[in-house]
């Protein structure tokens, strides 16, 4: 293992304490501090060090594939890390979004490379499933609720030009692909009314709370009334979402470990000053209820923590050690990234052992051995699935 030493991402709904006081930095940062990327993604790559410089992980990837990343993984995936593990912090809300699931990302990429590239969907190649492990309370929507739901709550605002998004909502699941279109395609001035109507509306409720806030961050925006039809829920620490291909979703607030298939494959609602392709959009959507979002930890040894997933991408684990425990071995195949989020922890794979502190991370190749943790705290790490 050797250090890893990821960029952060500042983006204007990040925090302006949560990164910093998890790596015991001052707060509060200059920048909001969205996102701390700890991957090869070329976007934003992780180093480490190398005769007194930092050198990209990218460019270790591509001088020494079989080393990094291993023969099955480079076979499944090319000479690219697949995944990409992430310290999310939210102090507003992210724009709505979905991702393309694999024949979608590929046949996009491809019909999009004549086109400038402003209007482009589809950068890679790549889908891009995530999931997010709550470090502290986190609120979310996440995929469609019952229509049904949905149009009793946005039937309450009382206001008229909603009935044929309500019609369509009374229909079931087959009207949502209708009420969604309906809600991104309003002519400009109407839907500014429409949000301003819903959101001052004299109405109790998480709805209504849920419509003010978004309106406040987002004026005129028709992801408001987008967002009213997803489900709104809060994730514990140690609970997880698990965003597959065409889950519409966004985080409200709150922060976490994120893990996901590497790729900047983002289709938006709403929610956000950049481009929405509503056609595109519908096109990749699932249309259909999501009931239950969340995902609870499985024990899978002592000490040890997963949320199975069903993609090789990626897969994650949790390792806490302490007293009464304080070793942890985890066996894994191919690259791992290890990412220390609480107490004093030494790991160890065979190629170099590190001690890591809250916000420190560690990278190790393929040809390692088992990963051995050791110490007291807690750590996340994130490696390639079950190459199938």
């Amino acid at each position: 293992m050797e250090l890893l030493y990821g960029p952060i991402r500042n983006y204007a709904w990040g925090s302006r304490s949560g990164i910093a006081t998890l790596q015991g930095r001052p707060i509060p940062t200059a920048e909001p501090e969205a996102e701390l990327w700890l991957g090869a993604h070329p976007g934003a790559p992780a180093a480490v060090d190398r005769d007194g410089a930092r050198v990209s992980l990218v460019d270790l990837l591509i001088a020494e594939p079989g080393h990094w990343l291993g023969e099955q993984v480079v076979d499944r995936f090319g000479t690219r890390l697949p995944f990409l593990l992430k310290v999310l912090a939210a102090e507003a809300p992210l724009s709505l979004q979905a991702h393309p699931d694999p024949e979608q990302a590929l046949a996009g990429h491809a019909a999009d490379a004549a086109l400038p590239a402003a209007q482009r969907n589809y950068v890679d190649p790549h889908h891009k499933p995530e999931l997010l492990v709550a470090l502290s309370p986190m609120e979310a929507l996440c995929g469609f609720r019952d229509p049904a739901v949905s149009a009793e709550a946005l039937a309450a605002f009382g206001v008229p030009e909603l009935e044929p998004v309500l019609a369509a909502l009374r229909t079931g699941p087959a009207g949502l692909s209708e009420a969604v279109r309906l809600l991104l395609t309003w002519p400009a001035p109407e839907r500014g009314r429409m949000v301003a109507a819903v959101a001052s509306a004299p109405v109790d409720g998480p709805d209504a709370e849920l419509a003010r806030e978004l309106a406040a961050a987002y004026p005129g925006d028709p992801g408001v009334l987008v967002a009213l039809l997803l489900n709104r829920v809060r994730i514990e620490p140690g609970e997880a979402i698990w965003m597959p291909a065409g889950n519409l979703h966004a985080y409200l607030r709150g922060m976490g470990v994120e893990i996901m298939a590497a790729s900047d494959n983002v289709l938006r609602g709403g929610l956000t000053p950049k481009r929405v392709d509503v056609d595109e959009l519908l096109r990749v959507l699932r249309f259909e209820v999501l009931h239950d979002p969340v995902v609870g930890a499985t024990t899978v040894a002592p000490g040890v923590a997963c949320w199975p997933v069903p993609v090789d991408d990626f897969a994650l684990h949790r390792v806490r050690v302490d007293a009464d425990l304080p070793e942890v071995t985890l066996p894994l195949a191919g690259p791992r990234v290890v990412l220390c989020c609480s107490g004093r922890l030494a790991v160890d794979d065979g190629t170099g052992r590190v001690v890591l502190g809250p916000g420190q991370a560690a990278v190790g190749p393929a040809a390692a051995g088992d990963l051995h943790v050791s110490g007291t705290g807690e750590a996340y790490v994130g490696s390639c699935g079950p190459v199938r």
